[in-house]
């Protein structure tokens, strides 16, 4: 029984919290950025944002983006009616598409 016990505590404090950056780039990703869309909004290397975002997924225990969308509204990194600031959308390079 106490083997059990610990064995569910170590596994509840496996997740680390999420850093700053991870947190910003879960959010454009959970409004549809790509990573190469998300880079230009945060003027970083596309890498360096697909690094985050594989740090991010790992730390929330997801393996496919819908998932990771799901995770930014359940732990209130993106709400529900988010959508890209002015700026952001300037810097993303994309057109009124409608979308966002």
């Amino acid at each position: 029984m106490a083997k059990k016990q610990s064995k569910a505590k170590a596994t509840s404090g496996a997740k680390r919290p999420l850093t700053a950056r991870e947190k910003q780039v879960v959010r454009l990703i959970s409004l549809g950025c790509s990573v190469k869309e998300a880079a230009a909004i945060l003027k970083l290397a596309p890498s360096t944002v697909d690094n985050h975002k594989a740090n991010a997924m790992k730390k929330l225990g997801v393996n496919k983006l819908p998932l990771v969308t799901r995770m930014a509204i359940k732990l209130r990194i993106s709400p529900l009616n988010d959508r890209l600031t002015p700026l952001e959308k300037k810097r993303s390079g994309r057109k009124a598409d409608g979308w966002n």
